[in-house]
């Protein structure tokens, strides 16, 4: 029960860095290696088998407004302390790759190309990778122009060349020596649309799970579309109770749509709302499939992307309905 953490995307020049941490949990994966030594498809392979197999998967994010505001250091301590607080399960072993002690646990092991030796650390250098690749690919058509695809925010001549024809983003990391010049050289390039603030939710202590018994109703039998309606107008009423604001309903992506999305303090919920009739019909947790969690993943990068939101937490969520009226049966994060 070893839980591996890797980081990537520490030297680049745009762009947020990010960590994985994953808790193989006896889970034998072929082919795990460094990410860097594996092509894109041979990445983004291992990255589903892994995401179906790992007892635990964690991703910790830092923007690069974060980055510059308190340092590279700083910043990698603190996506490590993100991605270690998605493990949920117990672990008896931290083994991360390098000679930094990112996170202060007596169970944490340092280790030299720990992303050569030791499986888990394999797997979060894939699944970081793959996550941070995904999410740089979004950003062509948020500012383009950058090519961020080719490059994922590296500072190559593509990447030196857009910058100097376009300027500076606010994913660009003004702090790092080739960009230093750019931080006072007038504003940056926000040519991704404006979108409102997201960062004004309520506090609450309220727990993000809850079971409630299904009533009866008399009411007039319900088309499909009424009842999927009636499902998420509960989960919607229920996260309002607990202090989330609703930022969206059925946002689309070509990936897929996300049936609600929320904020709670500094994190973003991401809300699939899965709906039965009756509890003979099985969960509604059960249809939400590891392809499921890898479309939403991706939407939810994209619109963080979108919302320039990089600097916040994002979870995945599935709320579980049932009943005739609908009542929330269980609220679970994915991750």
């Amino acid at each position: 029960m070893i839980v591996g953490i890797d980081e990537v995307g520490r030297g680049a020049w745009a762009g947020p860095m990010v960590v994985g941490a994953v808790l193989l949990g006896g889970a034998t994966i072929a082919g795990l290696t460094d990410s860097k030594k594996l092509t894109k498809k041979q990445r983004e392979v291992l990255d589903i088998e892994i995401r179906q197999k790992a007892v635990a998967i964690g991703l910790g994010w830092v923007s690069a407004k974060d980055i510059d505001r308190i340092g590279l250091s700083q910043a990698l301590k603190l996506a490590s302390r993100r991605a270690l607080a998605h493990i949920r399960h117990e672990y008896r072993e931290i083994i991360i790759d390098g000679t930094i002690r990112l996170i202060e646990d007596p169970r944490v092991t340092l280790m030299k190309k720990a992303d050569l030796l030791v499986p888990s650390v394999s797997a979060a250098s894939i699944v970081a990778k793959v996550a941070r690749d995904n999410y740089m690919k979004h950003l062509d058509s948020v500012f383009p122009g950058y090519k961020f695809t080719g490059h994922v925010g590296y500072g190559t001549a593509a990447h030196r060349a857009a910058i100097e024809s376009l300027g500076v983003t606010p994913l660009h990391r003004l702090s790092f020596a080739p960009l230093v010049r750019y931080a006072s050289a007038g504003p940056v390039n926000e040519s991704a649309p404006n979108f409102r603030s997201i960062t004004n939710a309520k506090l609450s202590t309220a727990p993000l799970v809850a079971t409630h018994k299904s009533a009866h109703s008399s009411l007039p039998r319900l088309t499909t579309k009424q009842i999927g309606d009636a499902a998420e107008n509960k989960v919607a009423g229920f996260l309002r109770g607990r202090g989330h604001e609703i930022l969206e309903r059925n946002w689309r992506t070509k990936f897929c749509e996300i049936d609600i999305v929320s904020c709670y303090n500094d994190t973003l919920y991401f809300t699939e709302v899965k709906y039965r009739k009756s509890d003979k019909q099985g969960g509604g947790l059960a249809a939400v499939t590891a392809k499921k969690q890898r479309q939403m993943a991706f939407a939810a990068e994209l619109y963080a992307a979108k919302q320039k939101a990089d600097t916040v937490n994002l979870r995945l969520v599935v709320a579980d309905v049932s009943g005739d009226p609908p009542e929330v049966r269980e609220f679970l994060e994915l991750g």
